[in-house]
């Protein structure tokens, strides 16, 4: 299966034939001019292993998983799917809903930041 349409703002950073997919959220403005590239949010579909130990990943599993993060340590969702075309359609669903505004991130933060949460609430038009 390819991946379906994208909703706005989103792309496809990485595709493995038949494995793991990278969609990331208007990196042309996630750039150190506009926004801290660190904030990028992505999404990745996987088969990896979720276990929390260096190189876990790396191992395969049965299940696939659409995780969507706004930073490298900022885990705002993750959803599970028997299949990676199940999963990548739950990835563009979930990419509708954080370019739709119903994403919200400030709960996932203990420190708020506030500029970042306005930027998004722009680029996402939930002003």
């Amino acid at each position: 299966m390819s991946l379906p349409d994208l909703p706005t703002g989103w792309q496809v950073w990485n595709e493995e034939p038949d494995g793991r997919v990278i969609l990331t959220f208007r990196p042309d403005v996630f750039t150190e001019d506009e926004y801290p590239a660190e904030c990028l949010p992505t999404i990745y579909v996987t088969n990896g292993s979720r276990k929390r130990r260096p190189g876990a990943g790396q191992y395969q599993t049965e299940e696939w998983h659409v995780e969507l993060f706004l930073e490298p340590e900022i885990e705002v969702l993750t959803e599970t799917f028997d299949t990676r075309d199940a999963a990548l359609e739950g990835a563009v669903d979930v990419a509708g809903r954080f370019a739709d505004g119903d994403v919200d991130p400030r709960a996932h933060y203990q420190i708020p930041r506030e500029d970042y949460f306005a930027a998004l609430d722009r680029l996402t038009g939930d002003e």
